[in-house]
């Protein structure tokens, strides 16, 4: 995945209004905090400025080149007794794996690999369908996040649209793939699968932190 550039956070109104390095120190400020008002940055000095200027300056609109063009209002916050899930692929060695960590606790719930081969896409579709097997486990869960919508639409059409190569050596990890696959044309679930919003909550809990 692309490195996601770091974010500033302004706070308008909340406990402590100002501004933030991380999405962690701004939630403390907002979360469960009535008429909270707040946006996300792409730059220090913008969240500065836009501190010292009235929120309805910023909230909605995008001022011109020097502002980020990805801003919004933060229209919710991540849901908590959930499950994150993501993937990693080296791109050197081509080995791959998944884990999946609980939201807010920061348990790891399971981990894959790593495996000889794979892709990226590979790694975030299994981790889903690993974490739809957890959740049937756990049912107290009933939220998965990924951060990869191409491995959401995958497990929604029960088919992983890999162009990975049938070789000796992948042929592993394909097996892994068809048997997902086959697990979710064979079960049903309840489980919500969400797009985990990094712009706007920072970094994915199950990321590896190897950007």
């Amino acid at each position: 995945m692309a490195k996601e550039k770091q974010k500033y956070y302004t706070v308008w109104v909340g406990r402590k209004p100002g501004v933030y390095l991380s999405w962690e120190d701004c939630k403390a400020q907002i979360h469960q905090f009535e008429g909270a008002v707040y946006k996300s940055f792409s730059s220090l000095n913008q969240a500065k400025e836009a501190f010292a200027r009235d929120s309805a300056t910023f909230i909605g609109k995008t001022k011109g080149p020097n502002h980020s063009s990805d801003l919004s209002k933060h229209s919710a916050l991540p849901e908590e007794n959930s499950l994150c899930v993501d993937g990693a692929w080296n791109t050197k060695t081509n080995a791959m794996e998944y884990q999946g960590v609980l939201f807010p606790d920061g348990e790891r719930a399971f981990h894959a690999g790593p495996f000889l081969t794979g892709t990226n896409n590979i790694a975030e579709f299994l981790g889903i369908v690993h974490a739809l097997t957890y959740c049937k486990e756990h049912p107290e869960i009933t939220l998965i996040y990924s951060d990869s919508q191409t491995a959401i639409t995958w497990v929604k059409n029960k088919m992983a649209k890999t162009k990975i190569a049938t070789t000796d050596i992948n042929l592993p990890i394909i097996a892994i793939v068809r048997r997902a696959e086959n697990w979710l044309v064979n079960n049903s679930y309840a489980t919500k699968i969400k797009k985990w919003q990094t712009k706007e909550w920072g970094e994915n809990p199950a990321d590896f932190g190897r950007k």
